[in-house]
């Protein structure tokens, strides 16, 4: 195949957003006087979103009206905090400037709301270079259904069977298959210890993001 496109997921394969997310979480559960989650624990719920990180901070005691609840006061507290320590995750700077030298189109495809992935791309100088960016409210789906990786593709005008997708959950995976696109995994994401990405199907997995050039190479 040739690979014309590359979409990427955000949370856990182009940005290390952990940091301020367990930090987040940790503010709640300190509010109510409840113990801290450890970060290399939190750490691997976040590709769960906010609902995720809730539950792990609570267990399954509280109803659903109090999760939705502190969904919502998690998600306020998060967009007055939203990169405090977010960064790239190192060796993705030089990946997506070679993507761009090689001329080939790039776009990011997340379930996160666009009201968080826009500021979280603008305090990183990057809300104005990708091709495309779906979020997780652009579209009545969400991933694994593969109507956002489509609707990048389209975006990029770039059919899917050229397009890769890249992420660190297997709901990425599943998504990309379903859309008809090589998909690679990344397993420096925000993976649980007893999941294994290499059993997901996806065309390649990559253990860190200076990987990603070969094994779009080897796609080829």
């Amino acid at each position: 195949m040739k690979v014309e496109a590359v979409l990427l997921d955000l949370d856990g394969t182009l940005i290390d957003t952990a940091p301020d997310l367990v930090a987040v979480l940790n503010i709640l559960l300190t509010h109510r006087r409840l113990p801290p989650i450890p970060f290399a624990i939190a750490r691997n719920e976040v590709s769960n979103g906010a609902l995720g990180l809730i539950r792990l901070g609570l267990g399954e005691q509280e109803s659903e009206e109090e999760v939705e609840r502190l969904r919502q006061e998690f998600l306020e507290v998060y967009i007055q905090n939203i990169c405090i320590k977010s960064s790239l995750f190192n060796g993705i700077g030089a990946i997506l400037n070679d993507l761009d030298e090689r001329g080939t189109s790039w776009g990011i495809v997340t379930n996160k709301p666009h009201a968080m992935t826009q500021p979280l791309l603008e305090s990183l100088n990057l809300l104005h270079r990708p091709g495309c960016l779906i979020c997780g409210d652009s579209l009545p789906q969400r991933k694994p259904h593969p109507a956002p990786l489509q609707a990048g593709a389209k975006e990029l005008g770039i059919p899917t069977k050229h397009c890769v997708y890249v992420g660190d959950a297997r709901k990425d995976i599943d998504a990309g298959r379903a859309a008809g696109m090589p998909t690679i995994a990344a397993s420096y994401g925000y993976i649980h210890p007893y999941d294994d990405p290499y059993q997901w199907g996806a065309s390649a997995v990559i253990r860190r993001p200076a990987d990603l050039l070969n094994a779009l190479k080897e796609l080829e």
